[in-house]
C-alpha cells in the first residue's frame, strides 16, 4: 500500500496528549495509516460533550516520543470535543476516514458513555459524518498494560475501515483487564443499564472552609446473568462492542406520549 492510499486516522482522548493509553493507541495505529493527534495537553476525563465557548482555544505541534513518516501530533488546550473541532475545521486539509478515540484509562461501559470524554470525541466526530470508535481498557492505572488488548484494537479498526459503519453510530469498545491469554474474543452487546450512586465527603481546610469531594459506586439494574450486555461480556473476559447513537429520542414511549391529551 502507497502513502497515498494509506487511511488518515485521526486520534484523540480526555487522558491527555502524553497518555500512555493514547501512546500505545498511535503506536497500533501508525503501522497501517497515516495518523494525526490532535489531543487535550492534560487530562480531561468525564468532561464528556463539554465545550470552550468563552475562551480562546490553542494548539501546537509536538514532537513525539516515537517519531513515524506517517505520525502527525498536535496538542489542545481545550476539551476533547474542542479537539475534535478544532482538527475538522482548523488542522486537517481533508476529511479524515476515521476518528479514533482513547485507549482510555478506565471503563466507559454503561451508563459511563454519558459522561466519557473518550466517547464525546468519538460522538463529536461521528455527528460530523465520520466514522468513529472509542477505546477503553478497565485499568484506572496510569501506567495499566495495555498490550493485551491492542491486537482487538487493530482488528476492530480495520473492519470498521472496510466495511464502514451506518450514518450516527459509533462504536464504544471496552476490554476487560487480563492477560492477553485470557482475553476470549469480541462480543457485540448492547449498554447495560446502569448508574452511579454518589457519595460526597466533606473536609475542612485550615481556615475552617469546606470543600467537598465527589466519589461514588458504580451500579447495574439488571441482572448479571444478561448475557446480551457489556457488563457481562467485560466480566466474562470478552471485548464488549457496543454500536452507540446520539438520537436520545426515546422511541418506544414516543407513541404513548402522542396519545396523551394535549
Amino acid at each position: 500500500m502507497t502513502q497515498k492510499e494509506l487511511p488518515l486516522i485521526l486520534v484523540s482522548n480526555d487522558d491527555g496528549v502524553d497518555a500512555p493509553g493514547i501512546q500505545n493507541l498511535i503506536e497500533t495505529l501508525v503501522v497501517f495509516a497515516k495518523v494525526v493527534v490532535v489531543a487535550p495537553n492534560g487530562p480531561q476525563s468525564a468532561k464528556s460533550h463539554a465545550m470552550s465557548i468563552n475562551q480562546a482555544l490553542y494548539y501546537q505541534e509536538v514532537t513525539p516520543s516515537n517519531s513515524h513518516q506517517n505520525l502527525k501530533v498536535y496538542s489542545c488546550s481545550g476539551t476533547p470535543v474542542d479537539c475534535i473541532k478544532l482538527a475538522l475545521h482548523g488542522i486537517l486539509e481533508q476529511k479524515p476516514d476515521l476518528c479514533v478515540s482513547g485507549i482510555n484509562h478506565g471503563s466507559n461501559h454503561g451508563i459511563n458513555v454519558i459522561y466519557s470524554g473518550t466517547m464525546a470525541a468519538a460522538l463529536e466526530a461521528g455527528m460530523s459524518g465520520i466514522p468513529a470508535i472509542g477505546f477503553s481498557l478497565l485499568d484506572y492505572d496510569y501506567h495499566a498494560n495495555f498490550k493485551p488488548g491492542l491486537k482487538y484494537v487493530k482488528e476492530i479498526v480495520m473492519k470498521v475501515l472496510e466495511n464502514k459503519l451506518p450514518k450516527d453510530v459509533v462504536l464504544n469498545v471496552n476490554i476487560p483487564k487480563l492477560p492477553e491469554n485470557k482475553i476470549k474474543g469480541i462480543k457485540v452487546c448492547r449498554q447495560i443499564q446502569s448508574r452511579w450512586e454518589e457519595t460526597i465527603d466533606i473536609h475542612e481546610f485550615p481556615m475552617k472552609q469546606h470543600y467537598y469531594w465527589l466519589s461514588g459506586t458504580f451500579l447495574t439494574q439488571e441482572p448479571n446473568t444478561c448475557m446480551d450486555t457489556d457488563h457481562w461480556a467485560l466480566e466474562n473476559g470478552y471485548v464488549s462492542v457496543v454500536p452507540t447513537q446520539f438520537d436520545f429520542t426515546a422511541h418506544a414511549f414516543k407513541k404513548e406520549l402522542e396519545n396523551w391529551n394535549w
